[in-house]
């Protein structure tokens, strides 16, 4: 009797996996090519009803009786349905449409929804850079409401998110999730030390985030998020130039090996015989990604990133020179230096479903040589009613300023079983000693031609010190919804700093200041909530803190040290976002006041010196506005745009008061729009277009002087098939004589001319597609 039972379930066995097909295959990003770990897998078949998840690197395999059809769905991602073959392999998902699906992870240190985040962010996807093929970081990020990237030439910046055009340190710059540099030697050209032939997709914070990653997170935040290793091979070359001297050439390699995942991505560029004298510059940079996967739940990933850079470093033209269309550069010797050096590694191990924790050590090595433009000054100058001086003199300055910096960063997120809460808490320690030094130069100026020709150095030090810049602080990120559709999050942040200063020269020189210790401390909060009614429509409040401590370069110049506090800022926002026509036509809105309190400005004193003081209030309010429509499958259109207005209230810097002045470098207006169309004709082509407007603004703090701004289109087409892509790209298409930026002072007007219309052709070959199988 046994026998023929036994031989029953064989049989019957035997029959059931006769009618099974194991479906097996691979889910990836159809952009980045990255595995896509969770997404979930499920027969469409009424009588089937399985399904399964994919693991770390993709994959996935569901038995299936008669399957002709799966449903692939993975958060971010719309629901793609995809005919079961015999040779499945490789799956690729299109990210979704839809903004409320947009999954980012700055707004709380980890993956969120965006409709789950009560504050105003943007993320630029893979495909919006991949289609624009920038040369230059504000190529997209101009593309953001209420973000102007101004381009002062070869990838150096000033920065305008809910602020004036500034190089102030009020902007945080992260890779994943780590500042590029460390906190107290903020520098605004932070981001040409960035590696774009790596960068992912782009997030950007609009308003403080003090509350999470600290200081300088005051007008916003912007993380690049960089290429993690693809599933299939990628072995991607790139050449690219325009007609106006730009050259460049990058590499993109990645592939996965069992636990093992490698990328390198690189690129050199360089420029010469420009439309501008004296502006040429090169930059090479690589960087390396090693990651190793231990387990399903515990995974190191190593980062480590090379550049070398140097620049050229223009001057701005004059009224004169401006209006005449004049493109001779007044510098003939200025220049900028870096050389930079950035390693982390991080360690993530899942404890269970609910509970992550991860630790970074980070170390960063960075120099920056300069003969700089900004500190030539003329000996031939007007006191009082006279003119005094040498014309044919002038006086300079080379400096270089050197860090390494050690960090550690460690944490934990746990979700909680009531009321959907989670808790998000960490630490971060960063050690970074720093030097600077200054020596005196003496330059020889052509009284026919006005250029500065020739210098000489001589034996006198202006500055020579060395500091240890200590910053401490822990973190905690609380979310919870008291009732469905209500999410409600609260941050808290504390931040310990310690400077210690060595001053090597003596007290009785240029930057005499004495040795000495000095400490700030700053708790940053912010509370907010998102409420959705529905998968379409959702709003959000919330009210956050910022702030920046004073800078090595504020506190430490001179021949005193001033008592400096950190400037704060605070800030109350709301917001919302609507999908009017599902996956067709939406629209996100945001409104902010922030006061910035505190600011460190130069003061007259008594005897007629000046000296740093917190004694600057500004007001900064707006409103911005997104709209993205596809009304066709091939075309598609988006709206970016700001008004906003920044004004002085209690200013008065060096004896002048601009009390109720409008903000010098601060457009009311501004706003990006852009249309592509990728015709079902003709598949791999796409063909855009894109306006620019930067309205008026003050060129001075005086409000004696406006700029009217600009208006630029810029053009582009591409045609990508199989592992084959080309693409034009048109700039300044309509060829519009403009300033990037204008600014006014005592020594008269600067333009920073724009580059006129140019072309830029590339081509680039996926050598891995050779491999794939499709």
């Amino acid at each position: 009797m046994r026998i023929k039972l036994l031989s029953f379930l064989l049989i019957f066995t035997a029959a059931l996996s006769y009618g099974q097909t194991k479906v097996k295959g691979k889910i990836i990003d159809a952009i980045t090519r990255e595995p896509l770990d969770g997404a979930n897998i499920r027969c469409t078949d009424p009588a089937c009803h399985r399904s399964c998840t994919a693991n770390y690197s993709g994959s996935f395999e569901i038995p299936c009786q008669d399957c002709k059809e799966i449903a692939v769905t993975h958060i971010g991602y719309a629901v793609q349905l995809f005919p079961v073959s015999g040779n499945l392999n490789i799956i690729s998902l299109s990210p979704s449409q839809s903004a409320l699906q947009e999954v980012v992870v700055t707004a709380n240190r980890d993956i969120v929804k965006r409709s789950e985040a009560p504050i105003a962010i943007t993320s630029l996807s893979a495909k919006v850079i991949q289609d624009a093929k920038p040369t230059s970081i504000e190529q997209v990020l101009n593309k953001v409401s209420g973000v102007y990237m101004v381009n002062l030439g070869n990838e150096q910046h000033q920065m305008s998110i809910r602020q004036p055009m500034t190089t102030k340190s009020l902007f945080l710059y992260l890779e994943d999730g780590i500042p590029i540099r460390t906190s107290g030697l903020f520098n605004h050209n932070a981001l040409l030390e960035l590696n774009m032939a790596t960068v992912k997709n782009i997030e950007v914070i609009k308003g403080p985030s003090s509350s999470l990653y600290g200081s300088e997170a005051i007008g916003g935040v912007v993380n690049f998020i960089t290429q993690a290793p693809t599933a299939v091979p990628v072995f991607k070359l790139s050449v690219q130039g325009n007609d106006i001297g730009y050259k460049r050439a990058d590499l993109q390699t990645s592939f996965s090996s069992k636990k093992w995942g490698v990328v390198l991505s690189g690129y050199y560029a360089s420029k010469k015989n420009n439309y501008l004298e004296f502006s040429d510059f090169h930059k090479g940079t690589m960087t390396a990604r090693v990651d190793y996967r231990f387990s399903d739940k515990t995974n190191l990933t190593n980062s480590v990133t090379w550049l070398n850079y140097y620049s050229d470093m223009r001057g701005g033209l004059d009224s004169a020179m401006f209006a005449g269309k004049v493109f001779h550069n007044l510098q003939t010797f200025t220049y900028r230096k870096v050389n930079a050096f950035r390693y982390h590694s991080t360690l993530t191990h899942s404890w269970n479903n609910n509970s992550k924790t991860a630790a970074s050590i980070i170390y960063r090595a960075n120099t920056i040589g300069q003969n700089p433009a900004y500190r030539i000054k003329d000996d031939y100058r007007k006191q009082a009613a006279n003119w005094i001086g040498k014309k044919d003199l002038a006086h300079g300055e080379i400096n270089s300023n050197h860090f390494h910096s050690y960090s550690i960063i460690g944490q934990h997120r746990q979700k909680l079983h009531r009321k959907n809460a989670l808790l998000i808490g960490g630490v971060n320690i960063d050690v970074s000693p720093s030097s600077y030094s200054a020596d005196y130069i003496r330059i020889k100026k052509d009284t026919v031609s006005k250029k500065y020709v020739t210098y000489q150095s001589v034996d006198s030090s202006l500055t020579n010190y060395a500091t240890r810049i200590n910053n401490y602080a822990a973190f905690m990120n609380f979310e919870f919804s008291p009732v469905p559709k209500l999410r409600i999050v609260a941050s808290l942040r504390y931040d310990l700093f310690h400077y210690d200063f060595n001053n090597h020269l003596k007290l009785n020189s240029f930057s005499g200041s004495p040795d000495t210790v000095n400490r700030f401390g700053r708790v940053s909060s912010k509370i907010g909530f998102t409420y959705n009614f529905s998968d379409r429509t959702g709003i959000y409040a919330n009210y956050s803190e910022g702030f920046v401590p004073p800078q090595v370069t504020e506190m430490y110049t001179g021949v005193t040290v001033p008592h400096l506090a950190p400037s704060v800022v605070y800030n109350y926002e709301i917001g919302g976002w609507i999908e009017i026509i599902k996956s067709k036509l939406s629209a996100d809105v945001s409104a902010y006041k922030l006061n910035s309190t505190d600011e460190i400005i130069s003061v007259r004193q008594d005897d007629g010196s000046t000296a740093n003081e917190n004694a600057g209030k500004t007001l900064h309010k707006g409103i911005e506005l997104g709209i993205s429509a596809n009304p066709l499958k091939t075309l598609s259109f988006r709206f970016s745009g700001a008004y906003s207005e920044h004004q002085f209230i209690e200013y008065v810097e060096k004896g002048v008061s601009y009390n109720g002045n409008d903000m010098n470098g601060a457009p009311n207006w501004m706003y990006n729009t852009e249309v592509w169309y990728k015709p079902s004709f003709a598949k791999g082509l796409r063909v855009g277009a894109e306006l620019q407007y930067i309205g008026s603004y003050f060129a001075d703090p005086r409000n004696t002087a406006k700029y009217k701004g600009y208006t630029v289109v810029n053009l582009r087409a591409g045609y990508q098939i199989r592992g084959l892509e080309i693409w034009v790209n048109a700039l300044n298409a309509f060829d519009n004589y403009y300033a990037y930026i204008v600014n006014k002072s005592a020594f008269g007007y600067s333009y920073t001319l724009a580059e006129p219309r140019n072309f830029n052709v590339g081509l680039s070959y996926n050598f891995g597609n050779l491999f794939n199988k499709q």
